[in-house]
């Protein structure tokens, strides 16, 4: 019985220990972190406080404690406090970089060529009907496939330049499947051919379009594909007349695929913004901080 009262009474020392240890602790490096003028105030508060009851000893304990730990120590504590500070931010950093790559990974392995067996198919069709026509059609293939997955696979370094060039072989192809019921414009300075811009992200829009605003519309329609910069934004642009859009629709897969890319990628600085033309038709712009790539 006594036994187990005095192994009571020690492990009763042992955690009102751990805790005055956290307490003295907690207080070191608050000390050696505060400014001199807010610990002064905090001698003068004691001060009065331990004077109204008139117990100044404490008063005086706390300043020559507190003023020995600022002069001797503070200095070297509270290096090492924004020391430990910084490695945890760089580490909650590469954490939340990490995390984003990854959802950017998974993101974009969402992007994919839907039109490809429709594209071989095609192919094998025009092979006994139009060989010439297959050939061309089959180049295309080719220069988008050698196009679309570097990209696909690449977490930087793309540029509108190398989106459109993917564009182009998407829309060739895709004017030999509708002929004259597609027609494609582009209107892009060349200068912003090497502005950095998110991969798949314009081709997805043209898939969009094509999908929901032409391929519906009996006589197809234009596809134009625009790029301009204002007040330090690059806007691009793709627009088509086909049969229009739904403003109050929810987003597909692809429109929603983007604008979680452009939030891990931009934050607020970005957005995808959907608008239907006066005219008819519908427009898809993304938005996103312009910076030229280094070395243009």
């Amino acid at each position: 019985m006594q036994a187990s009262q005095i192994n009571r009474a020690l492990d009763l020392m042992r955690e009102t220990f751990a805790e005055v240890s956290k307490l003295w602790w907690a207080f070191f490096d608050w000390v050696a972190v505060v400014d001199w003028r807010k610990l002064a105030i905090t001698w003068l508060l004691a001060f009065v406080f331990f004077g109204m009851v008139n117990t100044p000893e404490p008063a005086v304990w706390y300043l020559f404690i507190s003023f020995g730990i600022k002069v001797l120590a503070g200095g070297k504590r509270r290096a090492e406090l924004v020391a430990k500070d910084a490695t945890l931010k760089a580490e909650v950093a590469t954490l939340e970089r990490r995390l984003t790559e990854a959802q950017m990974a998974a993101l974009q392995a969402q992007v994919e060529p839907h039109f490809l067996f429709n594209t071989l198919a095609l192919i094998g069709r025009l092979i006994e009907t139009d060989p010439p026509e297959a050939a061309k059609v089959h180049a295309h293939l080719i220069s988008y496939l050698r196009s679309s997955l570097p990209q696909m696979r690449s977490s930087g370094g793309a540029t509108l330049g190398k989106q459109l060039e993917l564009s182009r072989a998407y829309l060739a192809i895709m004017q030999a499947r509708m002929k004259e019921r597609l027609a494609v414009r582009f209107e892009v300075p060349d200068f912003l051919g090497s502005a950095p811009f998110p991969p798949m992200m314009l081709q997805t829009l043209i898939e969009n379009a094509i999908k929901h605003g032409l391929e519906p519309k009996i006589e197809g329609g234009t596809i134009t594909v625009r790029a301009r910069v204002e007040v330090a934004t690059l806007i691009v642009d793709v627009c088509d007349d086909g049969i229009g859009i739904d403003l109050h629709a929810d987003d597909g897969v692809g429109l929603a695929n983007i604008r979680e890319r452009l939030q891990l990628l931009y934050g607020n600085q970005a957005e995808l913004v959907i608008e239907a033309p006066p005219g008819g038709g519908a427009c898809a712009s993304v938005r996103i901080p312009y910076k030229m790539m280094e070395g243009a």
